[in-house]
């Protein structure tokens, strides 16, 4: 019979009243959670991906369909979820990073869940371990990696507790296994891989008990909401929405090399968060940025490939069929089939997403390993695991782990400011300095005085040739305009490329956001070319300038029945920072 103090993976039942060490440990999760949390709220948001994760549910809830209306990458299941969620609590940025939390929790205390199998002390570090990974990356925006990973830890929780349990318990457990593994796949098509590798080992190692049924029934109950967007969309508009743009489009543009270079940071976003004026304060002795992402990498790798195998070593050696290391082995190869996400884009936010299991079930290997020399050395395995990953983490990664945790929590205690907040009305986004924020503020108030509900509006780079970024937060904040744009989510090889609908979907805007934030962005890869120049030709014959903010930091334009004849991509600051780039691509090229 399940006890209360047997763990819930390993076939113990929930008690209504938990045993004061179970509050206690999740007590403690939570107060490391709670410490930054205020800064998350305040912190600089990642204007494209947090944008288009408010937009993007709130065309849903306009009547818009994803891969068909607007270009989206991943599964639709997370705009459906979070449309429900904005049509219940309106779609503000407290609202979405509170989503964004939730997603965390879930994550945290699935790992929680799978690491309660060697006591709650190892529960915790492990907890603690993926707290300071997923917190870390976006803070609380509420992307679909960390909800689709969450889904498929939980699945992973399902299915394990099903093998140590039976009959009715049995059966539900491996219905739930399936529906949390269906809307994983909603979520992220992407998980894929990593959850037919586990659920395919566990499916294996039950044969004969008839498990795959009741699993089977489950996993098409969570495909539900995907086969009722192929049904909408149509399967043409999906297939190339979530596999084949993703793959074989986007991939180009957005890769970057594996490993990362040693001399210096390739990911553009984070060679402007590591420079000089931008990085947080650390004054511990460390590697530099590329030196921990350089490292960060072959642990990374290492770790997700020798974590299975010596897990399955162990667990064949204790010639048990199920239990603790049973447990591990099956965990540690989710996090296996995590590892494409890290090497496909291996900047410090992918290498934490596609390390986050790994790196967390690392302390119940040390602690199993620990386990067995704890009378001969006096050992006490939770405090080995903590020491072990307390010491990875600050020699390998402190920069994306320890010290973004103590920026937050600055910012939250008042010790620092947070992001720079442009708003309007009760909506407000955080940017990363000053300029983008005065430009910014000063456009938001000449468009709210100009602009009438129903026109329609885009936003991109000023040199649309270009399609490196959007700043998809300015759509959230004008509500009443209408996405002129399937490009509300701009990238390289999509948007850019000759022969896509942008430049008639600048044509049939009223008004333009053009932004220089992004312009000097360089990276290794094929976002480094000039795509088609008809988008910028558009702007230049059918558009007037109306507003120009801190030297063409910021272009608002207006439609016009002749319009400037300028290029946009050549006006202010932009030049200087197309000709920096140009600078940059020719050094790159030479070496």
């Amino acid at each position: 019979m399940p006890t209360p103090d047997q763990p819930f993976v390993l076939g113990g039942r929930v008690s209504r009243r938990p045993q004061r060490a179970t509050l206690l440990a999740v007590g403690a999760v939570l107060a490391v959670v709670a410490l930054p949390l205020r800064g998350l709220y305040l912190s600089t948001g990642s204007s494209m991906e947090e944008g288009f994760m408010i937009v993007f549910p709130m065309r849903v809830l306009a009547g818009d369909v994803p891969n068909v209306d607007f270009l989206h990458l991943y599964g639709p299941f997370s705009l459906h979820v979070l449309a429900g969620w904005y049509w219940l609590l309106g779609d503000t940025l407290e609202v979405e990073r509170t989503f964004g939390l939730l997603q965390h929790l879930a994550l945290i205390f699935g790992l929680f869940a799978l690491a309660r199998a060697w006591g709650r002390r190892v529960a915790v570090v492990a907890a603690l371990t993926a707290t300071l990974l997923v917190l870390t990356p976006i803070g609380l925006s509420a992307l679909a990696w960390e909800g689709g990973v969450a889904l498929a830890v939980w699945s992973l929780v399902a299915g394990l507790r099903a093998l140590h349990t039976e009959g009715r318990v049995r059966t539900r457990a491996l219905v739930a296994a399936g529906v949390l593994a269906g809307f994983a796949l909603g979520y992220r098509p992407d998980l894929a891989l990593a959850l037919a590798v586990v659920h395919g080992w566990l499916l294996w190692r039950a044969r004969g008990t008839a498990a795959w049924r009741p699993a089977t029934v489950g996993l098409l109950v969570g495909l539900l909401p995907m086969f009722v967007h192929l049904a909408v969309a149509g399967i043409g508009p999906s297939l190339r929405g979530m596999f084949l743009e993703p793959v074989f489009d986007l991939r180009p543009g957005r890769e970057l090399p594996s490993p990362p270079s040693f001399g210096r940071i390739d990911g553009a976003l984070q060679a402007v968060a590591e420079g000089p004026l931008d990085a947080p304060w650390w004054r511990v002795p460390h590697l530099s940025a590329n030196h921990q992402l350089f490292l960060w990498f072959f642990v990374v790798v290492g770790v997700a490939i020798a974590l299975p195998i010596v897990a399955h070593r162990r667990w064949s050696k204790a010639g048990r069929p199920t239990g603790r290391r049973f447990v591990l082995t099956a965990a540690a190869l989710l996090g296996l089939g995590m590892l494409p996400q890290a090497l496909q884009r291996p900047d410090s936010t992918h290498l934490a997403w596609g390390s986050c299991v790994s790196f967390s079930l690392l302390a119940c290997l040390v602690a199993d390993i620990a386990a067995d020399r704890e009378v001969r050395f006096r050992l006490r395995p939770w405090s080995v695991a903590a020491a072990t990953l307390a010491a990875t983490m600050l020699v390998v990664n402190p920069f994306f782990t320890y010290r973004y945790y103590l920026l937050q929590t600055r910012i939250a205690v008042g010790n620092k400011p947070g992001g720079f907040e442009v708003s309007r009305g009760e909506r407000r986004f955080y940017f990363g300095n000053q300029a983008l924020q005065t430009a910014s503020q000063a456009m938001i108030d000449d468009l709210a005085a100009m602009s009438t509900p129903g026109e329609r509006l885009l936003v991109g780079p000023a040199d649309l040739s270009r399609t490196i970024y959007s700043d998809v937060a300015f759509y959230y904040l004008f509500p009443e305009l209408v996405p002129a744009t399937y490009f509300i989510e701009m990238d390289p090889g999509l948007a850019d490329r000759p022969g896509s609908r942008l430049a008639d979907d600048v044509a049939s805007a009223d008004w333009l956001i053009l932004t220089n934030f992004w312009t000097g962005w360089y990276e290794p890869n094929a976002s480094a070319e000039f795509g088609s120049t008809e988008p910028n030709t558009v702007v230049a014959d059918r558009f007037c300038v109306v507003g120009n903010y801190e030297d063409a930091l910021v272009l608002l334009y207006r439609k016009c029945e002749q319009g400037d004849g300028v290029d946009p991509s050549t006006i202010g600051i932009g030049a200087q920072r197309r000709a920096d780039f140009e600078a940059e691509k020719a050094k790159r090229e030479a070496e």
